[in-house]
């Protein structure tokens, strides 16, 4: 079986410790995909040095050819988005039509940020004083540290890396456990597109070791983060000890409204699609479906019909439309909620609750799509992330009552209300506390070019995609020229 080593300043380099662990595929633990670097604390001082010094050069070269690099790995996501796919599947199960889509979503941010390269916008405003200039222009940062989780391999790293590069920062790239070939082949890609030796630099590894480096090398300026609350928080505290910049992408606990008003087959197709696709494992999946009484029990028997058709399987199957959960850990996590939820929360298990390991799946870590019903907001399980094919359908009386339950959370990420009242859609809108907001859709399905992050503690406060992600990456330098001739005193000097 082949060992993959790092990839440092343009070259494969192997692991200080000698080590490596291996990439099995969750869907059938028999298939080992490879063995990659277990990296440590030597490993990842070397990729920063190395980084380092491609910086020099990387933040003088122009934006638009930093442009046109993005712009080759964009021709090159395409080229290769099936193969990206399969791999993608096969390292983290999400079957093979949603895996496009990941591969997509890097393709279209791609796309995007290489077209900053001929923008990256400052302001221009008139000064305050006759004959004198003002205006700013972004810089880069430094080198970039980016933590990325295993559910979204390849649209995650392009939400990242690829706003990290046009700006003109140099990248230490280090990639869940559990998705590192994804990994491999992107940073490859990178380099075929013309990248820079030492420009992007890719480290395996596990967060105690390699990313407990990243965040505390005193050389990386800045750390992009996506995934656990929990870790979020311990990065946040370590880089504000040494005021390091960090953006962090956190959890959600994503409610979906549904008024008595709405289409039920819309709103029960984008329940089904927001609760189980990636089998729940996504920080916008819907964990909580609030909804009318009056159409409550009309809803739940079709939501409830349609969730039992759900045939689990390997994602290259065709026939297959929820894939396996991640890991072994991942799979106890959603066992131990689903048990808190039937034993302290007394909410109604309407299907699901255990793991499935009938025929094939007994290969792998698949666990039934899960409904609870009953839901009230004081239940753990409508308050804390499962991050697994689990959702709970909680009756309210009226729109007041669903916004008070969707904003009951210590999350903000996603929402979406069903209705065709206008003015119902506007205020949930309006009231939902939460970045993400869908009006006849479901809480799934971000787009590049648009914001992308939350409130409260899914986040502190950065976003990703869109062009608001440039804000993080780059400083801003306020310029002023004076050429007046004299000395010209602001605040003093008003004529």
């Amino acid at each position: 079986m082949k060992k993959h080593n790092n990839i440092i300043d343009g070259k494969y380099s192997p692991p200080h410790s000698g080590e490596y662990f291996p990439n099995k595929n969750p869907a059938d633990l028999d298939d080992t995909i490879g063995f990659y670097a277990k990296s440590d604390r030597i490993d990842v001082d070397k990729a920063v040095k190395a980084a380092r010094r491609a910086y020099k050069k990387w933040k003088l070269a122009p934006a638009s050819y930093r442009g046109k690099i993005i712009l080759k790995a964009y021709e090159l996501l395409i080229k290769k988005k099936e193969v990206l796919a399969e791999v993608e599947t096969r390292e983290m199960g999400k079957i093979f039509t949603e895996t496009l889509g990941d591969v997509q979503e890097a393709i279209d941010t791609a796309f995007y940020m290489a077209g900053e390269g001929r923008r990256l916008f400052g302001i221009t405003t008139p000064s305050e004083l006759r004959n004198k200039s003002a205006y700013t222009v972004r810089e880069p940062v430094g080198v970039a540290g980016i933590i990325t989780p295993w559910n979204f391999p390849a649209a995650i790293p392009a939400w990242k890396i690829f706003p990290a590069l046009i700006c003109g920062n140099t990248v230490v790239f280090k990639p869940a456990p559990d998705t590192p070939e994804t990994a491999r082949l992107f940073v490859e890609l990178l380099m075929e597109a013309g990248i820079p030796d030492g420009v992007v630099n890719l480290v395996y590894g596990f967060g105690k070791d390699a990313g407990e480096a990243m965040v505390n090398h005193p050389d990386i300026n800045l750390i992009s983060f996506t995934g656990s609350t929990a870790t979020g928080s311990h990065i946040a505290e370590i880089c504000g000890k040494t005021l390091k910049r960090c953006s962090l992408e956190m959890g959600g606990k994503n409610g979906q409204i549904i008024l008595e008003d709405a289409d039920l087959d819309l709103a029960v197709e984008g329940a089904l699609w927001g609760s189980f696709a990636t089998s729940g494992q996504r920080c916008t999946a819907t964990s909580r479906i609030i909804i009318e009484k009056s159409i409550l029990k009309d809803f739940t028997k079709r939501f409830l019909e349609k969730t039992k058709k759900l045939r689990l399987g390997n994602g290259m199957d065709k026939k297959t439309d929820v894939g396996p959960i991640i890991n072994n850990s991942q799979l106890e996590k959603i066992t131990h909620y689903v048990e808190v939820g039937i034993k302290k929360d007394k909410a109604k298990l309407l299907c699901g609750g255990k793991r499935a390991t009938g025929g094939k799946l007994k290969k792998g870590y698949f666990f039934e799509p899960t409904i609870f019903a009953n839901g009230h907001k004081k239940m753990t399980i409508a308050q804390e992330e499962i991050f697994g094919p689990v959702t709970l359908i909680m009756p309210v009386n009226n729109l007041d009552e669903a916004m008070d339950v969707l904003n009951s959370t210590s999350y903000g990420l996603s929402s979406s209300i069903y209705t065709k009242d206008i003015n119902k859609a506007l205020k949930a809108t309006s009231y939902a506390e939460c970045g993400i907001v869908y009006v006849n859709g479901p809480t799934i399905g971000a787009e590049c070019h648009l914001p992308f992050g939350g409130y409260k503690n899914t986040g502190n406060g950065h976003r990703e995609s869109g062009n608001l992600v440039l804000d993080f990456f780059t400083e801003t330098k306020t310029i002023y020229i004076d050429y007046s001739g004299r000395l010209q005193k602001a605040q003093i000097d008003t004529n």
